[in-house]
């Protein structure tokens, strides 16, 4: 039996059961699956369809041209859908207010593929959220270098990528940085990059193989909840984080964790840069490497600092100690 639909909705909410059923949020859902197995009773995505549960559309782009700004619209993406960016800007996120999110887990998420050096999503409107998406950086030699862009002078403030994961497809394939912001001041306000994983495969990683690159002053950054794994030993360039010489304002950096194999002291190992008039909060975060004499984060920041560990010995199997020292 189909799906019964009521675009109406209940004026006076519904009880099923007993449970009242409330409407949680205000705008519209529009539907994206292009499994070539839909579940019974709905149809594989094509561009075309309506974009309902039962009949979905095939791609990311024509969902978010159907969403109207800061109407409180979402798009679900159905487990098995893939899509492969091959172009810059192949996607370009520029509704304001939509939420995407991804069903499923494990290789059953929505999985997006970069397939070349200039492959792009192209962040071009603020209040945007994606979640529970797999990312696979897949172009070899060169490697794509910038999954999420929020380009020069484009405002995107509270821009979110929540609970995904990033992928090297293998040693000579992969990303060099999971996003990158622009250059004008603020425009990159209330970024949040929370409960991603980031595993790196490369052998000979680029020198900027950052997580998130901010290349202007950011206030409201949060950076939670993190895993980031690298295979490969990339001295003195940061596995979370990277501030230049810009500041950073109410920064929240808790719960994150790295591994890598550097040996390099000049710069943090969870993030780099930033300016002596930041503010905010870093605590909780665990950051292993080879580093005798290692920093988790740099010097003279003026952040907060509480219950951070860091591996400071330059030696294998051993624990990782209070970084910065208790005073």
């Amino acid at each position: 039996m189909p799906t019964s639909n009521y675009p109406s909705g209940f004026a006076n909410g519904l009880l099923v059961r007993g449970m009242p059923i409330l409407q949680t949020q205000p705008g519209r859902v529009f539907w994206v699956g292009n499994s070539a197995t839909p579940l019974p009773g709905t149809v594989s995505g094509a561009d075309g369809n309506p974009g309902t549960y039962q009949r979905p559309l095939a791609t990311l782009a024509v969902a978010l041209a159907k969403c109207s700004a800061n109407a409180g619209d979402i798009i679900m993406v159905k487990p098995g859908h893939a899509e492969t960016l091959a172009v810059a800007a192949a996607l370009t996120l520029d509704v304001a207010g939509v939420a995407i999110v991804g069903l499923g887990s494990g290789a059953n998420r929505p999985t997006l593929t970069w397939s070349a050096v200039a492959s792009t999503v192209a962040v071009a409107a603020s209040n945007v959220a994606i979640q529970n998406f797999l990312f696979i950086g897949s172009m070899a030699t060169t490697f794509t270098a910038v999954a999420f862009n929020n380009a020069n002078a484009v405002v995107a403030n509270d821009f979110a990528i929540e609970n995904c994961e990033f992928r090297d497809l293998d040693a000579t394939h992969g990303f060099v940085a999971c996003f990158k912001g622009g250059t004008t001041a603020n425009q990159n306000d209330g970024l949040r990059f929370v409960g991603n994983k980031v595993f790196r495969q490369l052998t000979s990683p680029p020198a900027a193989n950052t997580a998130v690159i901010t290349q202007a002053a950011i206030n409201r950054l949060t950076f939670g909840n993190n895993l980031i794994v690298n295979k490969a030993a990339n001295n003195n360039i940061a596995l979370g984080f990277a501030l230049g010489a810009n500041a950073v304002q109410n920064l929240e950096c808790y719960g994150n964790r790295t591994y890598s194999l550097n040996t390099g002291t000049t710069a943090g190992e969870l993030f780099s840069g930033g300016s002596t008039t930041s503010s905010g909060l870093v605590y909780d975060n665990y950051s292993w490497h080879l580093a005798a004499t290692g920093l988790l984060a740099p010097v003279s920041t003026k952040l907060g600092f509480v219950q951070n560990y860091c591996s400071i010995t330059g030696a294998h199997d051993k624990s990782a100690l209070l970084n910065p020292v208790a005073v």
